[in-house]
């Protein structure tokens, strides 16, 4: 027991804000399964509960800010290293949110900015997203939307990408993760993903494979696992490149369940029915 007990000791903790998604292919599960499988522990917080499928989202429903707020406080004890956002459903849970992160200071924030279900339907609001990006991306370290969240949060009359992000970057967020998952950019093969750090000394960009089907999930597991590289201490560039990898494992190895879109397999590491007694005779006496 005594080497158990040193190695959960020293586990990175991720805290997570986010939604439940009771297929278990987005939010709170999702980002729980992602941390675990990168080497973090998480705590989770839920700002939404959610009625949905593997197609669409079809309700809503706010948890309470103060409960929130007094989740947040009971876990006290624990030594957050990064910290997760997801839904973040209306302007009382924004508001907790921020409280939650003033409380933190100095610890990465990764928000994955959930604006629009996987099946179409619109999860948030302009009031709402003015909201966000006036009170919540100034304590963001790291944003990581698809093009047309990008798009959305920078407003109609920004151009292209790249001044999308320096817009965002102007209102305090200090990087971004664009991920091209949703469409890929004109001069992108069909055939690749690609996506690309904007940061104000660095900028990257990498190129994925395209995997064929809609994905469930991915969002929530790509910020999930960022969160949990940089708890463990390793650098932004470094920590963005392996949260893609694993990212594009666990959609690689995504199971469907119905029609509609895949869930990625974030825990494919572990054998799908794992021996946990190695024989009978070694199984405890009754």
């Amino acid at each position: 027991m005594a080497g158990i007990t040193e190695l959960t000791a020293h586990l990175p903790t991720v805290l997570v804000l986010a939604g439940h998604d009771p297929t278990g292919g987005a939010g709170l599960v999702a980002d729980s399964e992602a941390v675990a499988a990168c080497g973090g522990w998480a705590l989770t917080l839920p700002t939404a509960l959610t009625v949905q499928n593997c197609r669409d989202v079809t309700a809503v429903t706010s948890v309470a800010a103060d409960d929130l707020r007094a989740m947040a406080a009971a876990l006290e004890e624990f030594e957050i290293a990064a910290i997760k956002i997801g839904l973040i459903p209306d302007g009382a849970v924004l508001d907790a949110v921020v409280d939650i992160l003033r409380r933190r200071p100095g610890v990465p924030v990764v928000m994955d900015p959930v604006l629009r279900a996987g099946g179409g339907s619109d999860l948030s609001t302009a009031e709402l997203i003015d909201a966000i990006c006036r009170h919540l991306l100034p304590c963001v370290d790291i944003l990581t939307p698809n093009r047309q969240e990008l798009a959305r949060l920078a407003g109609a009359e920004f151009a292209d990408d790249t001044e999308r992000a320096v817009r965002l970057m102007s209102l305090g967020c200090q990087a971004l993760l664009v991920t091209g998952t949703d469409y890929p950019a004109a001069r992108v093969p069909s055939d690749r993903v690609e996506h690309t750090l904007h940061a104000p000394q660095t900028s990257r960009q990498w190129s994925w494979p395209r995997l064929a089907g809609r994905f469930h999930g991915s969002g929530c597991t790509l910020a999930s696992a960022l969160a949990a590289r940089l708890a463990a201490g390793e650098s932004l560039v470094r920590a963005c490149e392996q949260a893609q990898a694993f990212t594009w494992q666990a959609l690689s190895r995504g199971w469907q369940p119905g029609h509609d879109q895949r869930l990625p397999r974030r825990l494919w590491q572990l054998p799908a029915r794992p021996a946990f007694l190695a024989t009978d005779a070694a199984a405890p006496r009754q």
